[in-house]
């Protein structure tokens, strides 16, 4: 079974993280704070903290991704994923901007991750009990 949607929604999700890299290193720029340093202006540190929990979800999302394509099909997969793409790009702007407005793009990507997450596994178990 091809799962070409669902490749092209993880390539948007690391599509999506490498532009949050130079959205990082364009703050830099702005700010006049070169790597190695962290700290020192608050749309900095607003800019890498969304970009490294951006980094700190991949490992849920994507392995849930590709075993709810495999469980639940290509499509079902893609479309969940994709609403995790739009939430992260929701959470990232909003956090840019204010840390408190990254709530809402929070929320929706941490539903999808769910969905992928807890569909992947309630099917992988139903299928090892029917197994059984």
């Amino acid at each position: 079974m091809p799962f070409h949607l669902t490749a092209i929604v993880t390539l948007a999700a690391l599509l999506l993280y490498f532009w949050m890299a130079t959205q990082v290193a364009r703050t830099r720029r702005k700010t006049g704070i070169p790597p190695p340093v962290m700290t020192g202006d608050p749309a900095l540190e607003r800019t890498v903290r969304a970009h490294s929990n951006t980094l700190e979800w991949l490992p849920i999302f994507l392995p849930s991704l590709w075993l709810f394509a495999y469980y639940w099909g290509d499509l079902a997969a893609a479309l969940v994923g994709l609403v995790w793409v739009v939430g992260r790009i929701v959470y990232f702007r909003g956090y840019v901007v204010d840390a408190p407005r990254r709530a809402p793009g929070f929320f929706i990507q941490a539903m999808a991750a769910a969905v992928l997450l807890f569909g992947a596994l309630g099917r992988a178990l139903s299928l090892a009990a029917a197994a059984a």
